[in-house]
């Protein structure tokens, strides 16, 4: 259910999402205007706790690849959650030859006093790295065919 209104959510949601749409290895120290000191950050591969090893790990990820985008899809918020769906389209050296990849998900994010304190992204591990490495990639997506049929 999507609030209508300048709500406080919807102002951290709005900060939120002009901050990703725009984030690059240039721009890495905006996040600390949305994330709380105590923020827990989870997708399929990790589990941060803490904005500085957050920050860390931005900061590491961001110089190991070429190219990171996010496109928001949808937006909505319920009291004090707030879910969006995105494509991250990714260009990382050792990740198919460099070339971009693209991948669909879904963020969940917990918001508290104009901050975000927990960030949690599903979305397809095999999709973006597995079926990218050249042994393995061609494994997962027989599996996935298999299990499709």
């Amino acid at each position: 259910m999507m609030q209508t209104g300048a709500t406080p959510q919807h102002d951290t949601l709005e900060r939120f999402i002009s901050i990703y749409t725009s984030l690059s290895k240039d721009n890495l120290s905006s996040l600390n205007t949305i994330y709380s000191e105590d923020v827990v950050f989870e997708d399929p591969a990790h589990r941060i706790e803490g904005y500085d090893n957050l920050s860390r790990y931005f900061e590491v990820m961001y110089s190991n690849v070429n190219d990171c985008r996010f496109d928001i899809h949808e937006q909505a918020i319920n009291g004090d959650v707030a879910f969006i769906s995105w494509t991250m389209s990714l260009s990382h050296p050792k990740l198919s030859g460099g070339a971009e990849r693209v991948v669909n998900g879904c963020t969940r994010l917990v918001l508290k006093e104009g901050r975000v304190v927990i960030h949690r992204d599903y979305f397809d591990l095999g999709e973006m790295l597995y079926e990218a490495l050249p042994v393995l990639g061609s494994a997962v997506k027989m599996i996935k065919k298999r299990l499709g049929q």
